[in-house]
């Protein structure tokens, strides 16, 4: 007995459908750049504000590498600050030769311009001494009694602090630090919490410490 097999149907062929769209490709996205802040900018004229800041205001901050700023009187003459230390004028210390001074703005208090500065020690034997003594003698206040300038010469340093190079901070560059420092420290301390008042102190302020 003989298997019988099934015959096989013949499958039709399939119409083309047509040419293929080729595949669309997109771009790869790229991140946006953040903007470049601008540089800051230097004060344009830093001799302008140099000769208005020294002038107006007599005080500035001598800025010691290494060390903290000290504020001190000046008096300014012929684009140089003269500042004068010793027994009986203002504390500071040895200055190096290569520091920064920033002078204040007279009509808010706040900094106005920071440079660097050459200091050097001024002596009788100097040109400027005369015209500089001068200059410091008319700013001083409450001067003792007595030739002022002698003293200066026996007891006290007189230096010349010399604007050079190009700002450091002004007018369109400040950074962004608020310049605050702490306090010296010192001895100095209170020995009591209040006042003495006269007759004691007012019903209305009795037990209201603070």
């Amino acid at each position: 007995m003989t298997e019988q097999t099934t015959p096989t149907v013949p499958t039709e062929p399939t119409e083309p459908t047509g040419p293929t769209e080729p595949s669309v490709q997109t771009e790869p996205t790229v991140p946006p750049v953040p903007p470049v802040p601008p540089e800051p900018t230097k004060p344009s004229n830093p001799g302008a504000l140099l000769a208005e800041a020294g002038k107006k205001s007599g005080l500035l901050w001598i800025d010691i590498p290494g060390d903290r700023a000290w504020p001190a009187w000046h008096a300014w003459l012929d684009g140089t600050a003269y500042v004068v230390t010793g027994p009986g004028e203002q504390h500071l210390p040895a200055l190096p030769a290569d520091l920064a001074v920033t002078f204040k703005s007279k009509d808010t208090g706040g900094r106005l311009v920071t440079v660097p500065a050459h200091a050097s020690v001024l002596t009788p034997d100097d040109e400027s001494w005369e015209a500089a003594t001068a200059a410091l003698k008319a700013s001083r206040l409450n001067s003792p009694a007595g030739d002022t300038v002698a003293r200066w010469a026996a007891e006290a340093t007189v230096y010349a602090l010399i604007p050079s190079g190009d700002a450091l901070e002004g007018p369109g560059s400040y950074s962004d630090g608020s310049g605050a420092a702490q306090p010296v420290p010192t001895t100095a301390t209170t020995a009591n919490w209040h006042p003495w008042h006269l007759k004691g102190r007012p019903k209305w302020r009795r037990g209201t410490r603070r």
